[in-house]
């Protein structure tokens, strides 16, 4: 997806403009002072470091590790039985633990309003209720009032569309380093597989073993997504890109990578992100991505020497795959592993969102307050 930074965001009836003179805001009346409505947070990232503040009302390191390429020879699997192996659960921690002293106000408002009530499907469902009810007393009547709750629906939507939005706007002196991130991402999105894995475990004994096409470690992995997509209760002059990761997504903003759990939002800033990747050999079982490696084959049901078992009479070759596999961890709590089907893809993207952390992001300058717009 190509790189772009929007000069407009627009939050219900309120426009958010950008440019190298500042913000500004209007709610189509020509002079209309700004009193209620979204606040907008500014982020500038140059040369003297990350400053924030808040665009209406009250505003509000450590060198990152990048991952070293490492060998690794297991062979994984996800097919048969977990019952005896010893699955252990790869998840990320409470998301309200992710934070960022930079990121503190967004993140309050982030959480502020992903807790607010929808208004929208709230107010439909309070006038179906009173439409179904007037029916029994007088049918039209009652139709009537159903009709109108497509308009309710849709007023509260609208009204949410603001109500329930924080607007977030990035001027970037030096867009090459976030767009170097958003190439590399665009690589790794390209996988023809890619996974989240969820649990795994070690195999311990032959017969776990044998069932399992001699894999040494059963994963429980599902297909995941990514793509270039903002929360439904954020505005930003830039769409960044996200991983799916189990419950949770991540959010690459040009600053820390924002963390989503259901309502919930944490905030992991990039000298705090701990990413390496290494190669690993996966027996695929199941349909062979286009780009993935075959670098081997092994039996369904093997024998203590790696051939056939014949008392197997279902038994069959399968193809043993070379994939990437990326790890994401952090002190607050961040805990997730992808894996992906084509290779050389892991490697430039961490490199790529390590120089986010080494590069224009120093501690800002605090409490900085913008006048209110006009």
């Amino acid at each position: 997806m190509p790189f772009h930074i929007h000069k407009t965001v627009k939050a219900g009836p309120f426009r958010f403009s950008f440019s190298k003179g500042g913000i500004g805001a209007s709610v189509g009346i020509r002079g209309l002072r700004l009193g209620t409505g979204p606040r907008g947070h500014y982020v500038h990232a140059g040369a003297a470091g990350v400053y924030y503040r808040a665009t209406l009302g009250r505003a509000g390191g450590r060198k990152r590790e990048t991952g070293v390429k490492q060998e690794h020879r297991d062979r994984h699997s996800s097919v048969g039985a977990y019952s005896a192996v010893d699955m252990i659960d790869i998840d990320s921690g409470d998301v309200m633990q992710m934070t960022d002293e930079r990121f503190e106000d967004v993140l309050s408002e982030l959480n502020g309003n992903g807790a607010k009530l929808r208004l929208g499907p709230t107010l439909g469902l309070i006038v179906v209720v009173v439409g179904v009810a007037t029916m029994f007393a007088n049918a039209i009547a009652g139709l009537s009032i159903l009709a109108a709750a497509v308009i309710a629906l849709r007023f509260g939507s609208w009204v949410d569309s603001y109500r329930r939005t924080t607007v977030l706007f990035y001027d970037l002196e030096d867009e090459t380093l976030f767009e170097a991130a958003t190439r590399a991402f665009d690589d790794l999105s390209s996988s023809d597989g890619k996974w989240h894995v969820a649990a795994g475990g070690a195999v311990r004994d032959l017969t776990t073993w044998k069932r399992n096409a001699g894999a040494s470690h059963i994963v429980d992995k599902k297909t995941t997504s990514l793509g270039y997509a903002l929360p439904d209760v954020l505005k930003c002059n830039i769409t960044p890109p996200f991983m799916q990761v189990g419950r949770q997504t991540i959010y690459f903003l040009p600053d820390v990578a924002l963390v989503r759990d259901g309502k919930e939002f944490g905030a992991v800033a990039y000298r705090e992100l701990n990413a390496t990747w290494q190669r690993s050999n996966f027996i695929e079982e199941g349909r062979v991505p286009r780009d993935a490696i075959v670098i081997g084959h092994t039996w369904k049901h093997p024998n203590k020497s790696g051939g056939p078992d014949r008392r197997f009479s279902n038994n069959y070759e399968i193809p043993i795959c070379e994939y990437e596999a990326m790890y994401l961890t952090s002190p607050s709590g961040l805990n997730e592993l992808l894996e992906f089907s084509k290779r050389g893809v892991c490697g430039p993207f961490i490199h790529a969102v390590g120089r986010l952390a080494t590069g224009p992001a120093g501690i800002p300058r605090a409490g900085a307050r913008a006048r209110s717009l006009k």
